[in-house]
């Protein structure tokens, strides 16, 4: 009876903390509730606000450039997918438009780049520290190779977009639409910057600070 008992009880325990885990990893994963506003964003999950800081200090780029371009591209979800590709006349979809997924919508291709490249190898796109890194190393890449300054948004999501082939042969001059886009981006990451200078020093503070101010 008592390891009856005791199997029950070790059963139960299991069965609480496999559901803690799995609400745990929901939670994680959810987009922040306000995107609209960096601090709304950064207390909401301070996670994100450290990765952020470390990604600044890596790659030297200012935090409210990738954190603008995220947001268009997908809306901070973890599993974002480009639209789906149709054939016959779009009545039958055929897989998506292109390889991009996750946080940053990088593609295969370029993701594998950046692996090699980092010395990253299991990083994800479905993880927002992953993705951000990864954001960083290609803004760095724009300025090396296209000479674009880290703090253009505008410029750099036109090289996020289109690649920096396509940025040197100005491929985006035919596609009025994403210049309008990238202008939302620079929009976007201006007023996230100052935002961001109203309550980074908030955020900065440790948990035992936050408990007595």
């Amino acid at each position: 009876m008592r390891k009856f008992i005791f199997f029950k009880i070790k059963s139960l325990k299991s069965f609480f903390v496999a559901i803690f885990v799995l609400l745990s990893s929901a939670c994680a994963t959810q987009p922040p509730t306000e995107k609209e506003n960096i601090c709304d964003i950064f207390y909401e999950k301070r996670d994100w606000f450290h990765a952020a800081a470390d990604v600044r200090e890596k790659w030297g780029v200012p935090i409210h450039v990738p954190m603008a371009m995220m947001y268009q591209e997908s809306s901070f979800r973890h599993d974002a997918l480009p639209p789906r590709d149709y054939i016959l006349f779009g009545l039958i979809p055929w897989g998506r438009v292109s390889s991009a997924y996750g946080y940053s919508q990088a593609k295969t291709m370029t993701w594998d780049d950046y692996k090699r490249e980092t010395g990253r190898m299991f990083a994800s796109r479905e993880d927002f520290d992953d993705a951000i890194d990864f954001m960083g190393w290609f803004i760095t890449k724009t300025h090396q190779i296209n000479k674009i300054s880290k703090w253009d948004a505008n410029a750099q999501y036109l090289n996020y977009h289109e690649g920096w082939g396509g940025y040197k042969r100005k491929s985006y001059r035919k596609k009025k639409w994403l210049v309008g886009v990238a202008q939302k981006v620079n929009s976007r990451s201006l007023r996230y910057a100052a935002q961001l200078k109203t309550c980074e020093a908030d955020l900065n503070k440790n948990w035992f600070m936050r408990l007595i101010t």
